[in-house]
């Protein structure tokens, strides 16, 4: 990481790692794994951005209270926080409450395809537990109350010592209406409250989005005065991963529904954006749409400052190590950076993802976003460096791109824009 100029690393520390049960007993193993981690980072002049919920609720809190559903996990989440800010705050800058609150809300509680795998049962879905109806609220309602609840804590006893800064994670879409109707607009616009008003607009405000609190009636918790104020002002900043972006259509006929859950009460229709209409393995570039995107936010919530903590290409995992899908990708969204922080956007940092090829969620192995290539198969997982690593340690380091990769890019110029480049706070996750 040093030799290829990275001045920033995230990574996700496991609560179950560090604390097996949940809560008591700190496993030391797991302690002195972190330690070392942070210790070598920061020895190299790499700052750790720490994540502290990926999706990986130690399961005996989810055997004895079901999680994210109850509000129990408040007080378990705060005390493991704390843990992680006594230990090692001094040495981590910045941290990150929960990674994705919205998709983990989303696909672990309402449509079930995401741990802890929780949904209302149907011939569609696979969940043997759950209620779509209610729980994806519930679980929302219970990581913003401890991310507040951690973030004051942090606040109180640690950040003036300390001088860290706290946030919370999203993913964030774009949207666009499928049409220029009036009912598409309006669409486009509640997916937007739906999808990153659900967080953000508590964490700013301190209540959920009117059209939420309409659509969702009773089923959407409420906050206390109190719960309000600890929620309202809770992020120094706002991380942001960013992949994909939809087409809204209006969907009325979904509110009709007998048994409404998260995706009827939104009453949109969602078709996937690709640049070609066409379905492909890599992500579409847009990052024109991701500036449209955060300038919207810059205007309905106070221009929280932004991390953009995830943004990369996948690949087949057997691809070339030649990857111009991924070089191109980075090239045009590092280069449109300047083009957003000259439109007054807030944005401290970009992380790629990912430094490495790792095992990803949702494909296992089958589909890779690393800048070095893993052998799987090598019992010393080999790690070749592919095309965008060299591509991206010149950039970073202020070099002279090598020849090929100038030869490659100047037959191909057609695929890479003008956009200029720029040094920002910039590495890898």
């Amino acid at each position: 990481m040093a030799k290829m100029g990275l001045d920033t690393y995230r990574f996700s520390i496991s609560w179950s790692r560090l604390i097996p049960d949940g809560k008591g007993p700190i496993n030391p193993k797991g302690l002195q794994y972190y330690d070392n981690i942070i210790n070598e980072l920061t020895n190299q002049g790499i700052q750790p951005h720490v994540t502290l919920h990926h999706w990986d609720l130690p399961q005996a809190l989810e055997d004895e209270y079901g999680g994210w559903i109850s509000r129990r996990v408040i007080k378990d989440f705060t005390a493991y926080a704390n843990v992680c800010f006594r230990e090692f705050g001094d040495r981590v800058k910045y941290w990150t409450t929960m990674n994705e609150g919205n998709v983990f809300a989303i696909g672990g509680y309402d449509s079930g395809f995401l741990p802890p795998h929780r949904c209302s049962p149907s011939n569609i879905t696979n969940c043997s537990t759950g209620n779509s109806s209610i729980e994806p609220y519930l679980a929302a309602h219970h990581m913003l109350l401890a991310h507040a609840s951690a973030a004051r804590l942090y606040k109180k006893k640690y950040q003036v010592k300390q001088h860290g800064v706290i946030g919370f994670n999203l993913l964030l879409f774009g949207f666009l209406p499928l049409t220029n109707s009036s009912e598409d607009i309006i669409a486009t616009q509640r997916a937007q409250d739906f999808y990153t008003g659900w967080f953000l607009r508590p964490l700013i405000f301190g209540e959920y989005p009117e059209i939420m609190r309409k659509n969702v009636g009773s089923r959407l918790p409420f906050f206390t005065s109190k719960e309000s104020n600890l929620v309202k002002g809770s992020i120094d900043f706002l991380g942001i991963n960013f992949y994909n972006s939809f087409y809204a259509k209006n969907n009325p006929g979904s509110l009709k529904k007998k048994n409404r859950d998260y995706k009827s009460d939104m009453a949109v229709e969602l078709k996937p954006y690709n640049e070609n209409g066409t379905f492909t393995d890599e992500f579409p570039i847009i990052p024109w749409i991701l500036q449209g995107t955060l300038l919207s936010l810059k205007n309905d919530y106070n221009n929280i400052p932004i991390y953009i903590q995830e943004n990369g290409q996948q690949t087949r995992s057997n691809s070339s190590l030649d990857d111009w899908p991924r070089v191109r990708y980075l090239h045009e969204y590092i280069g449109s950076m300047l083009d957003m922080l000259r439109n007054g956007l807030n944005i401290r940092g970009y992380i790629v993802w990912s430094f490495l090829d790792v095992f990803e969620l949702i494909e296992g192995y089958e589909l890779s976003y690393g800048l070095y290539y893993i052998d799987f198969e090598d019992p010393t997982l080999r790690r070749q460096p592919k095309l965008s690593a060299k591509w991206y340690s010149n950039f970073l380091n202020n070099r002279t791109m090598d020849s090929k990769i100038t030869m490659k890019m100047n037959e191909n110029s057609s695929l890479f824009s003008n956009a200029p480049l720029m040094h920002i706070d910039i590495s890898t996750s």
